[in-house]
C-alpha cells in the first residue's frame, strides 16, 4: 500500500531527475511536497522551489565576519538534508548577536543556482545572511542604508559575492531567475525571495 508519505517522496525523487536552470515556479504540486518534507506550511520558501531539480545541491561558503567556512551538500536525489540545512542556518546566523534563524529554502536554492550558473567550484563570500532586530537597529543608528523591514530579518535575503566575479555579472545572472529582489552594490550583491524588483 502506497502511503501519503511514500507518494510524495516518489514525486520529489522524480522531480530530482530534472535540472534547475528554469525559472522558479509558484503554486504547483511541489509546494506541498516541500512543505511536507520541511514540516511547515507553504510559504515563501515553497513558492520559490524550482520547477526542475539537479541531482545535488552544494554550497561552499565563507563568512567574512566570523571567518568560518562551510562546504556542504544539502540536497541529493530529491531529498533535502535537514541536518545540513540546520548547519547552514547556523552558518548564516546574525554575527552580531549569534542568533540563529531558519533560512528560506527557496533562497538557498536561488543562491545555489546562481553559483552553479557561474561555476560549481566558486566559493560564496557571505556578507550578510540573517540579521537580528538588534543588529538591524544598530546599522540604522550608524546611518547605514538598511530597511527597518529588511527581508534579512526573516531569513529571506543574503548579501554575497563570488570569488573573482564582478558584481555586475552576479547581478545579471541573479535577475535572470526572476525569483525575487536583486540589488547590485560595489562590494556585493543582494538577493531575496520577496517580490521581484531590481536596484
Amino acid at each position: 500500500m502506497i502511503t501519503r508519505r511514500k507518494f510524495f517522496r516518489a514525486l520529489f525523487a522524480g522531480s530530482a531527475m530534472l535540472c534547475c536552470s528554469d525559472v522558479f515556479a509558484s503554486k504547483n504540486a511541489l509546494e506541498e511536497v516541500a512543505s511536507l518534507m520541511l514540516g511547515k506550511k507553504p510559504g515563501a520558501a515553497e513558492r520559490s522551489v524550482s520547477r526542475k531539480f539537479p541531482d545535488e545541491k552544494k554550497l561552499s561558503m565563507q563568512n567574512i565576519h566570523t571567518g568560518e567556512s562551510l562546504n556542504i551538500q544539502y540536497y541529493s536525489d530529491g531529498v533535502y538534508d535537514l541536518e545540513a540545512i540546520g548547519r547552514i542556518n547556523y552558518f548564516l546566523r546574525c554575527h552580531y548577536t549569534d542568533e540563529v534563524k531558519e533560512i528560506d529554502i527557496g533562497l538557498l536554492d536561488l543562491l545555489c543556482c546562481i553559483k552553479d550558473k557561474i561555476g560549481h567550484d566558486k566559493t560564496i563570500q557571505i556578507i550578510s545572511g540573517y540579521r537580528s532586530d538588534i543588529y538591524n537597529h544598530f546599522l540604522i543608528s550608524q546611518g547605514r542604508n538598511v530597511s527597518k523591514n529588511s527581508l534579512h530579518l526573516q531569513g529571506m535575503a543574503i548579501d554575497f559575492t563570488l570569488e573573482g566575479i564582478h558584481t555586475s555579472t552576479i547581478s545579471q545572472i541573479a535577475k535572470s531567475f526572476e525569483a525575487g529582489g536583486v540589488g547590485q552594490y560595489p562590494e556585493f550583491v543582494h538577493i531575496d525571495v520577496g517580490r521581484v524588483r531590481y536596484w
